[in-house]
């Protein structure tokens, strides 16, 4: 277990800008998705938060992934 933290911080070093904004994208389009579960506001967008917050975590993964080598 120790190994794959340490693999995963390595490979979180090697993050661009780009990376931290795709991060920072999924973050973000989770707590809106939270947040549509418990307001009206966004419920009627919720399919594109759920494309949004898919795409931007299976990217952030890759990465992550890629770099453990």
């Amino acid at each position: 277990m120790r190994t794959f933290l340490s693999k995963l911080l390595d490979s979180a070093r090697k993050y661009t800008i780009m990376d931290y904004v795709f991060f920072k994208i999924t973050l973000i389009s989770l707590g809106i998705l939270l947040g549509t579960y418990f307001s009206k506001f966004f419920s009627s967008h919720t399919l594109l938060l759920w494309i949004i917050f898919a795409v931007s975590y299976i990217y952030i993964i890759y990465k992550t992934i890629k770099h453990m080598d």
